[in-house]
């Protein structure tokens, strides 16, 4: 099964990846850690929006997310 994301979404996720490395450096900057956590929940709460608006599972949904943004399918040229 296939579920088209909508690019805001693994915006939204990269993001709270993006403001992990950050918040887990070894010298994380000020305030990085709410920002992970506030990036965290804004991808939490579009994953389960979307799964809400295309009657789709939640866990399909993140799971899908998390597949496409941290293990991206090799451009094919």
């Amino acid at each position: 099964m296939t579920i088209e994301l909508p690019s805001e979404l693994l915006q939204l996720e990269q993001a709270a990846l993006d403001a992990q490395a950050a918040a887990t450096a070894p010298s994380p900057p000020e305030g990085a850690w709410t920002a992970w956590r506030e990036a965290a929940m804004a991808v939490q709460v579009a994953i389960t929006d979307h799964a809400a608006a295309t009657n789709t599972s939640r866990v399909d949904v993140e799971m899908a997310v998390k597949k496409a943004v941290r293990h991206p399918e090799p451009d094919e040229d």
